[in-house]
C-alpha cells in the first residue's frame, strides 16, 4: 500500500521522508500550491507595527513562512510579542526562523487535534482587553479564532500572507493521479486539508468512472472536518488519526496489509 501526501510541496517533503524512515511506502502528490500574496507590500508593512503587537497568531507553517519572507532586511521578532501556533509544525518553523520558544503560544502536545480550538484553550486564560492582535493566514479562512479575541476584548487585524491554490500538475504528477486512481486499493490518501479534497475531486473528472472513482478508494484524515469531507466526496473508507507524526504512522501501520 502506496500513502499519497497531498500536503503543500514543501511540507508534502518532508512527510514521505518522516513516512519512508518507517518503513512506509510514501509519494508526494501535492494538491495545494501556496503562493505569496498579491499585496506583497501589506505582509511587509506589518512588519513595522510588529513591535506594538500583544500577539500574532499564524495558522500554518506556510503563513509563518510568508510573513518572514516578507521581512525587511535585518528584521528580528520584538521581544515584547508574542507569537501563537495551532501545532507542532507550526511552532517548528516559528523557531526555525527565530522567533523564541518562550515567547510562542500552542496547543499541548498530548491535545487531541491541533487546530483554532485547541489553540484558544492555550490563549483564553490571558488577558486580551485593548490587546493588538494581528492574524496571519490566507484571503480566506476560519474566523472562529478571531471572534473569540474580539469578544475578549482585543482589536484583531487580519493579513493575507499567501494564497492557496489548486495545484499545476506536471507530467509525472499527472502518470501518478492516473495510476491512483486506476488502482484505489493500492493507495492510501492522507489528507490534512478538506480543501485537498476538493482539489482531487476536480482533478480526478474525466480520468475515471464517476460512479465507481472513490467507493474503492481509501483516505486518512488528520481531522473530523476533514473526514466528512472525504466520506461526502465518496471515499469507500475513511479512517482518522491525530495529525501528529507517531499517531499518522500508527494508524497506517494498523490498516495496511
Amino acid at each position: 500500500m502506496r500513502v499519497v501526501v497531498t500536503r503543500p510541496l514543501a511540507q508534502a517533503a518532508e512527510w514521505v521522508e518522516m513516512l519512508r524512515s518507517h518503513r512506509i511506502d510514501a509519494v508526494a502528490l501535492p494538491l495545494i500550491a501556496i503562493v505569496p500574496a498579491a499585496d506583497q507590500q501589506a505582509v511587509a508593512r506589518s512588519w513595522a507595527g510588529l513591535a506594538a503587537r500583544r500577539l500574532v497568531v499564524f495558522v500554518s507553517p506556510n503563513a509563518a513562512l510568508q510573513f518572514f519572507r516578507a521581512a525587511p532586511a535585518g528584521a528580528t521578532w520584538p521581544a515584547q510579542t508574542r507569537a501563537a501556533s495551532p501545532g507542532p509544525g507550526t511552532t517548528r518553523t516559528l523557531v526555525e526562523l527565530g522567533v523564541p520558544p518562550r515567547l510562542i503560544d500552542a496547543p499541548a502536545d498530548d491535545a487531541p487535534q491541533f487546530d483554532s480550538e485547541a489553540l484558544w484553550q492555550q490563549l483564553q486564560g490571558r488577558d486580551s482587553q485593548r490587546a493588538s492582535v494581528l492574524l496571519v493566514r490566507g484571503p480566506q479562512g476560519r474566523d472562529w479564532l478571531a471572534a473569540r479575541l474580539v469578544e475578549r476584548g482585543a482589536a484583531v487585524d487580519t493579513l493575507a500572507a499567501y494564497e492557496r491554490r489548486p495545484p499545476h500538475l506536471d507530467a509525472a504528477a499527472t502518470a501518478l493521479l492516473d495510476h491512483t486512481l486506476a488502482a484505489p486499493q493500492s493507495h492510501l490518501w492522507l489528507f490534512s486539508s478538506s480543501e485537498a479534497v476538493d482539489h482531487l475531486q476536480t482533478l480526478s473528472q474525466g480520468r475515471s468512472d464517476p460512479h465507481t472513482r472513490w467507493h474503492a478508494a481509501r483516505a486518512l484524515a488528520t481531522h473530523p472536518r476533514i473526514a466528512q469531507r472525504a466520506r461526502d466526496a465518496g471515499f469507500g473508507v475513511v479512517a482518522e488519526s491525530r495529525p501528529t507524526p507517531a499517531a499518522v504512522v500508527a494508524c497506517i501501520q494498523s490498516i495496511r496489509p
